[in-house]
């Protein structure tokens, strides 16, 4: 790749060392004394560590036992090649992020509190990594940017939920890459570009939505020189193939890896209805973060109506205003707003996500895409500071007090309500009482406490609002069978099987009460059902061999039970059962 020539000119607007038309607001390099920087760090690190206190001691949540506690690749010692190389054994190929979550679970297990502070720590460097990156911009306040995102309250959710180390860890390597990207463009370094190259790789192996990196640089490219040229077009071209290509990875596991059902929407116009919602939401929630929630209720949009469409009449008007702006401040403007809406795209509703079965937005999706709303709240913070009169100027600053008090306090708050699944869900219920999902997740949480009665009735409500919900019928099924009402339960299985017949769980858990029952052969034929299925499926094999064993087939249950542990090492049961078998096998016939 030839070295690229570092222009002598620029436009006047878009100098480093300017944000606003004819204002001088700073320099690239940091002012003030060492100590000052440090203590501004400290900040935002106290600010973190306040925030999310209440939350260090957390337990698991919603997915954390499936992507952590019941992952089999994460418990596994060799379970870092299979991570990498073996597709089959992972739900989506985030193969840094789960590698990660593998040395995490060797150093601490299923102890909650390094997988917060891991998390924590990671939101840290990214709040002082933004500071470095507005800073690059000429901002004299890229201080005030890096801390309004480390205590702004949508980003909770990220912090907060052990699931979202996605998001936490790949917002460092992409920010780095980042700053790497306008090194390169200031010096023409090589060294530079495939720093950037190697750091939005790394971005991409924790999160394949960094996909839109790619275009940013050339949104970057556009606001350094008022065009894209072709030059740009070529060196941005290995980001755009590294982008494609793990693009289509995950399109593929998505496909076939995991068995997700797809969510499916209406046609173009309810996808438009719905993306413009979506956009008006997020939006709002930056500049207004009051009422967050984990699930949001989900509007109608199979039928939209005219005023659904309207977000998007507003936001052309806005673009065009900016654009008629874009020969002075408009064009800054432009790229933090540009910046948000390229990293909001994936998901506004143009493409189906998993959480869109339940609701269309989630907080934890602007982690990223905040930061270009961030960059102009703090450009436009400081052109107020630059006219006010110097006699408002501590009013100014008290009121800019209030308001990220306002942001911690929230915060802090809302972080509270991640402390377990019974307070986030009974919060949640609180608010949109009509979340299926909610009522069903505590349904879980009372029927693991052996409050049966409570889990019914939430399992219930779940399956009121949601009638098609086939893990909630199979769990009141369970909830049933341990409250003695075998019959119920049965019924609940089989209403299961029937919206989703290739249901593992839900065939092995009717040849229990088979079993149960004394109907061996269909209790066999049920978990042979849930094995055709599932073949890994450790506790099927453990349930066919004590169907095995109780018709009399002591060699073929011996070989289910040896199954089950090679699938599951630590199955205690299975290796006491195998055990029994054995001595029972090894013990000679009575003498008469």
């Amino acid at each position: 790749m030839a070295k690229r020539t570092k222009k002598k000119t620029r436009p006047p607007e878009v100098d480093r060392k300017k944000v606003v038309e004819g204002k001088e607001i700073g320099s690239v390099k940091a002012s003030g004394v060492p100590w000052r920087i440090i203590v501004q760090a400290l900040v935002i690190v106290a600010a973190v560590l306040w925030i999310y206190w209440p939350a260090l001691q957390g337990d698991w949540l919603w997915d954390d036992k499936l992507l952590v506690t019941d992952n089999a690749v994460v418990h596994d010692p060799s379970g870092l090649w299979k991570i990498w190389f073996e597709p089959g054994s992972l739900f989506d190929y985030q193969p840094l992020k789960v590698s990660v979550v593998w040395l995490q679970w060797q150093l601490w297990g299923d102890d909650t509190l390094g997988y917060h502070l891991t998390n924590v720590f990671l939101h840290i460097l990214s709040a002082l990594l933004i500071w470095r990156l507005l800073s690059k911009f000429g901002l004299r306040l890229a201080w005030l940017g890096g801390l309004i995102f480390a205590i702004h309250p949508v980003q909770v959710e990220s912090v907060a939920w052990i699931a979202e180390l996605k998001n936490t860890l790949s917002l460092p390597p992409f920010l780095l890459a980042m700053c790497a990207w306008i090194d390169y463009e200031e010096r023409g370094n090589r060294r530079d570009y495939f720093l950037a190259l190697g750091l939005f790789l790394a971005a991409m192996l924790c999160k394949p939505t960094m996909v839109m990196f790619p275009v940013v640089i050339l949104l970057y490219s556009w606001w350094r020189r008022g065009r894209i040229g072709w030059n740009d077009v070529k060196t941005s071209a290995p980001f755009f193939v590294v982008s494609l290509a793990l693009g289509l990875v995950t399109v593929w596991f998505l496909n076939h890896a995991i068995g997700i059902n797809p969510v499916t929407m209406g046609g173009l116009f309810s996808r438009l209805a719905c993306a413009g919602l979506s956009l008006s939401f997020y939006f709002s929630k930056c500049f207004l973060p009051v009422g967050l929630l984990p699930i949001y209720p989900r509007w109608v949009v199979d039928s939209p109506t005219l005023a659904q469409f309207l977000p998007w009449p507003i936001l052309l008007a806005v673009l065009f205003w900016l654009g008629t702006k874009r020969g002075s401040w408009g064009r800054h403007a432009l790229l933090g707003l540009s910046f948000f809406l390229i990293n909001l795209a994936p998901f506004i509703g143009f493409n189906t996500a998993s959480y869109m079965a339940f609701t269309w937005v989630m907080n934890h999706i602007l982690y990223i895409p905040m930061i270009g709303l961030i960059g102009i709240a703090v450009a436009a913070l400081e052109q107020v500071n630059i006219q006010l009169p110097d006699l408002f100027r501590p009013y100014s600053i008290g009121l800019m007090a209030l308001v990220l008090a306002f942001l911690a306090v929230e915060s802090r708050n809302y972080a509270k309500m991640f402390l377990n699944e019974e307070t986030l869900w009974t919060y949640e219920l609180q608010y949109n009482p009509e979340a299926y999902q909610a009522h069903y997740n505590l349904g879980n949480v009372l029927r693991q406490a052996g409050r049966m009665p409570e889990a019914i009735e939430q399992y219930q409500m779940a399956l009121q609002i949601k009638p098609d919900y086939p893990i909630a019928h199979n769990n009141l099924g369970n909830a049933l069978r341990q409250t003695g009402r075998l019959s119920e339960a049965m019924q609940q299985y089989e209403r299961s099987l029937q919206i989703k017949p290739n249901y593992a769980e839900a065939h092995n858990n009717l040849g229990n009460i088979l079993l149960q029952i004394g109907r061996v052969p269909e209790a066999m034929e049920q978990y042979e059902e849930a094995l055709r299925i599932e073949p890994d499926y450790a506790l099927a094999h453990y349930n066919l061999g004590n169907a095995l064993q109780q018709a009399g087939q002591l060699s073929e249950a011996k070989e289910q039970y040896e199954e089950a542990l090679r699938l599951k090492l630590d199955f205690a049961a299975a290796q006491d059962r195998l055990a029994r078998l054995q001595a029972l096998q090894n013990t000679p016939p009575a003498k008469n």
